[in-house]
């Protein structure tokens, strides 16, 4: 199979460059060890920073993220018996968080890259990279 990039990981990193290189009309493939069932039940914390939010909105895998994700302005931090209240717009330009998982960020992404014919390779054991300083790098 030839492409135009290899992607080694279909974490949110791996799955988001290969959705924007497929809407800049660039071929990818990534190729992950472990099943879709695998990655998308596997439970990890997701504290989105406003840039990263405005980038899954702006490439079209926000729309679930806006809809179940909580926006959060600050936090609390308790000490000395007095609680503190850090309100995040105000100290940076008005930019807040959103708390949505990054197990569900990345059943939007592979729902958005299979729907528009991406090419995902589940379970692939022993994959390597190959000839890395020739023109034509292979992944095996």
């Amino acid at each position: 199979m030839r492409t135009q990039v290899g992607i080694m990981g279909a974490g949110p990193a791996g799955l988001l460059l290969s959705h924007l290189l497929q809407l800049d009309g660039v071929d990818s493939v990534v190729i992950e060890t472990r099943s879709r069932q695998e990655i998308e039940a596997t439970i990890r914390a997701g504290v989105l920073e406003q840039g990263t939010v405005d980038l899954l909105k702006a490439s079209g895998v926000g729309e679930r993220m806006q809809r179940e994700g909580f926006v959060h302005q600050g936090i609390y931090l308790r000490f000395g018996g007095r609680s503190h209240r850090i309100d995040f717009p105000s100290l940076t330009g008005g930019r807040a968080i959103m708390v949505y998982a990054q197990h569900e960020v990345i059943k939007d992404l592979v729902a958005a890259r299979l729907a528009a014919g991406g090419k995902i390779l589940f379970e692939v054991k022993d994959a390597a990279v190959y000839d890395l300083d020739t023109r034509e790098p292979k992944i095996r």
